[in-house]
């Protein structure tokens, strides 16, 4: 028998761990008998695995301690080999549970942390590309405004503050090719709660107003630029504060700005 290749098959740390079957014990037991080197093997897997359990078992007194190595070595000879497998099997078994159940303890708190850690660069990831996107957005919509104002064919008129808010100011950018004008509305207060700015245009003789509509979500238009068709032969622009949803005509006593074209 090849006693080297046998002690390396690792049917002896079965044997030791008590997964064999009876009939498997029994042969290992003789073949322990007569072979000293299996022996010798069998007793030094022994000693390793009592070894490993106390290096991860919780500690227990030294009384207990004693009394559990009686009760092994009593049930664990290879004279005895019936009673051998069923103690160690609950003695190894019960070094085997804590060994797994630290292992997957510790592999379920790698895991989470590794998700959540995760979950943070995703959202981080997430917020840095609404950034970008909004930026290149906004980035956009004001090189367009710039090009739209900047046409040769666009009218800037004035609007002063009057009576009612003298310290008030706006500007008109008017496009009469393509009907429309852009409103710089920067220099206004934020219209109380209920209230809105609505833009009129003006013929002065006599005076005829016609509104252009209102300057709505006036808080959330960062660029307080807003534009608005114009079909109108536009002699002046004027800006009135009225109720939510504009009026018919313009309440002058609440007029903020006003400015001819021309002027």
């Amino acid at each position: 028998m090849d006693i080297e290749k046998y002690i390396a098959s690792g049917v002896l740390e079965l044997y030791v761990a008590g997964l064999l079957s009876e009939k498997e014990n029994l042969e290992v037991d003789a073949l322990a008998q007569q072979y000293p080197e299996i022996k010798t093997e069998i007793i030094a897997i022994e000693t390793a695995i009592l070894a490993l359990s106390k290096s991860v078992s919780p500690g227990v007194p030294s009384s207990n301690l004693s009394g559990i190595h009686n009760r092994i070595h009593k049930v664990r000879t290879l004279d005895t080999p019936t009673k051998k497998q069923t103690n160690w099997l609950s003695y190894t078994g019960w070094a085997a549970a804590i060994l797994f159940a630290a292992g997957l303890l510790w592999m379920y708190n790698q895991n989470n942390t590794l998700k959540s850690n995760i979950e943070v660069v995703n959202q981080e990831k997430l917020k840095l590309k609404d950034t970008l996107n909004q930026t290149k957005s906004s980035k956009i919509k004001t090189e367009t405004l710039l090009e739209e104002l900047r046409d040769q064919n666009v009218a800037v008129v004035a609007l002063g503050g009057q009576a009612v808010s003298p310290e008030s100011f706006a500007k008109a950018y008017w496009n009469k090719e393509e009907n429309k004008v852009f409103i710089d509305a920067s220099g206004l207060p934020e219209p109380p709660e209920g209230y809105t700015y609505q833009v009129w245009s003006l013929k002065l003789e006599p005076l005829t107003p016609s509104s252009l509509g209102l300057l709505d979500d006036f808080a959330a238009n960062d660029t307080k630029v807003f534009e608005l068709e114009n079909t109108n032969e536009s002699e002046a622009f004027g800006i009135t504060l009225e109720p939510a949803g504009g009026s018919e005509s313009p309440t002058l006593e609440q007029l903020y700005t006003l400015g001819a074209v021309g002027a």
